[in-house]
């Protein structure tokens, strides 16, 4: 009787084998979820290391699934060597907090991602890092808010809620003029819209969560930057603090990346039709769409994007937050929810949520009243999403 065949029919543990291998392959993506990796002998180890092999050590600092899901985004985002982390604000912390240093300043588009801006207002000062914000669709308004010791400068393509669109080209000759870092978030245009490396920035950010991913199951960010340093000291960062994927959500996200070129123009196409509709409802005062002539910044959407206007629409309905409460009310099949970029469509109340820490005047600053409402709008049959916005909008 073979020593394996012993242990199994005496119920003691069988050492470990590698797998296999044939002549075929799986076709699908295999979900490694190992956190540690054996090395042969500590000669590899420190080759491993010092990057003269390629392998793996510990799930921390990097696995198959990870390192797979991030080279599929580094070529839709033209990138070279960009890390995946657990969530879009990882991304975000990472490329801040790997880069500044106490006395540094950064400057943000003050109308960032609800998170990105209480990081900015509350969170950063704590070590040290003093930060400020201006309006992105301003060049000049961005240049006096820059001091001697900027370092960085941290924009949206297209601002979450009211999708004002920054004026990225001047943003980015001003960086390179003062001589700081460009970091974009760029989550809500992605790669099939712009692509921030062609036009200048530095370091691109995403919440894969979103679009990318686009289902609603994953929560995954990635960020990337263009100069290896750089690249360097964000990835360590990422790693000490452990901002590390799952092995699951990163095969979830490769998933969904087969499909997101079909999802994103459908919703796109969805949006625009979606933006008309709403645009001509008595009971909704105004809506904002970067695709729309009478958006605040419509002649550079199309310089910019061109078509490519994305699947986020903005309106704002007449009343107030009773009336507003009520047209969520009367619509239950519209998910109401603080998310975007699902392939289904959801309505989120940035007032109430991702909004809500801002005072009811910082809020009216940024035009975000009790009666705004952001949509991101899936792939359904656009005339489903007709009528029930016309059934929810009847209860206002």
């Amino acid at each position: 009787m073979s020593e394996d065949r012993r242990n199994e029919r005496e119920g003691t543990i069988v050492r470990r084998k590698a797998l296999v291998e044939g002549v075929s392959r799986p076709v699908v993506t295999p979900i490694q979820p190992s956190v540690v990796y054996a090395s042969p002998s500590i000669d590899v180890l420190h080759a491993q290391y010092e990057g003269r092999e390629t392998g793996y050590t510990y799930a921390r600092e990097g696995h198959p699934n990870a390192t797979l899901l991030a080279q599929k985004i580094d070529q839709l985002e033209g990138a070279e060597g960009g890390i995946v982390t657990g969530s879009g604000m990882a991304a975000v912390t990472a490329a801040l907090m790997g880069i500044l240093k106490a006395g540094d300043h950064v400057l943000g588009a003050n109308q960032l991602y609800g998170r990105s801006l209480r990081l900015m207002n509350q969170d950063l000062a704590r070590f040290g890092i003093a930060t400020s914000l201006a309006d992105p669709t301003d060049v000049e308004a961005m240049r006096a808010a820059i001091r001697p010791e900027t370092r960085m400068i941290l924009v949206e393509v297209v601002s979450n809620p009211t999708l004002r669109v920054a004026d990225m080209h001047g943003i980015a000759a001003l960086a390179r003029e003062v001589g700081v870092l460009l970091a974009v978030d760029n989550t809500f245009t992605t790669p099939r819209a712009w692509r921030p490396f062609d036009h200048g920035a530095d370091i691109v950010i995403h919440s894969i969560t979103k679009l990318l991913a686009g289902h609603s199951d994953v929560t995954l960010g990635y960020v990337a930057a263009k100069d290896p340093g750089v690249a360097r000291a964000i990835y360590d960062f990422a790693v000490t603090v452990g901002l590390t994927p799952s092995p699951y959500e990163c095969w979830l996200a490769e998933r969904g990346l087969y499909t997101f070129p079909l999802r994103y123009d459908r919703a796109e196409a969805n949006a625009k039709a979606l933006a008309e509709h709403l645009a001509a409802h008595p009971k909704v005062a105004r809506v904002l769409y970067p695709g729309r002539p009478d958006h605040p910044d419509a002649a550079r959407a199309t310089e910019l994007l061109g078509a490519r206007t994305g699947n986020m629409v903005s309106f704002e309905i007449d009343g107030d937050a009773a009336a507003a409460d009520r047209m969520v009310r009367a619509a239950p099949q519209l998910p109401f929810a603080p998310t975007l970029g699902d392939v289904g469509t959801t309505l989120s109340h940035p007032a109430s949520s991702s909004h809500r820490a801002l005072t009811p005047d910082g809020r009216a600053a940024l035009g975000i009243s009790d009666g705004f409402f952001r949509v991101s709008v899936g792939i359904e049959e656009i005339d489903l999403l007709r009528a029930d916005f016309d059934m929810a909008l009847a209860a206002v």
